[in-house]
């Protein structure tokens, strides 16, 4: 698959041409590119980092062949549109195209016991690539690619390192990376990378960058 980086959460992953873009939120220049180019759109949770509600509102009403996946939330923040949005939770599987894809994870990882958990899926895409949204969830499968947050009011680097120990990928690649500095993504990935805590090397992608998976 070919993956392309956008700002915060949102990727793109591309095989046999067929794209699914994940987690679109109100954060990411390009967004309305992505999903003008994309036959699915998968959403992690309601929040509007990953989730741009106008946005896929136009978009499904533009385009009568789009796809979009999320949580209950999100299904019916949007509407149905002729059964095109469909609501997942974990343990569910489709397809888009030739890409598999399976739901895992069922909520936000804590912020503050004042705050509401909301519920979050993480998506496992063809057996290698998974995005867990805004949640430390360890699938039960063998991960490839991890999509890894590295900053948000819920993170933190010693449970990070635990989370990727748990998951045992052979590759990270940095996602939700907006509340940190150049300087901070590059000290972040050092500790949690090849040399640091998880013995994982770390990719850091720019905006608009891609590589295969």
């Amino acid at each position: 698959m070919k993956l392309t980086k956008y700002a915060h959460a949102c990727v793109a992953l591309e095989k046999d041409g067929v794209t699914v873009v994940l987690d679109p939120g109100t954060l990411t220049p390009g967004a309305g590119e992505a999903v003008g180019a994309a036959a699915a759109v998968l959403v992690t949770h309601e929040h509007f980092d990953h989730f741009d509600a106008d946005l896929l509102t136009a978009a499904l009403a533009d385009r009568p062949d789009l796809l979009v996946f999320g949580p209950a939330a999100v299904a019916d923040r949007l509407g149905r549109h002729g059964g095109r949005v469909t609501a997942v939770a974990a343990g569910d599987t489709f397809t888009v195209g030739g890409l598999r894809v399976a739901v895992r994870g069922e909520r936000h990882a804590l912020i503050h016991p004042d705050i509401p958990c909301v519920d979050n899926v993480g998506y496992l895409v063809d057996d290698a690539v998974f995005h867990p949204g805004d949640a430390y969830f360890v699938p039960r499968e063998p991960v490839e690619t991890l999509l890894l947050p590295t900053s948000g009011p819920w993170t933190k680097l010693g449970e990070a390192a635990d989370y990727v120990r748990a998951v045992r990928p052979s590759r990270l690649i940095q996602i939700h990376e907006l509340m940190l500095s150049e300087l901070g993504q590059r000290s972040t990935a050092t500790l949690l990378g090849e040399d640091g805590l998880t013995g994982t090397p770390v990719t850091l992608l720019a905006a608009g960058e891609s590589l295969t998976v």
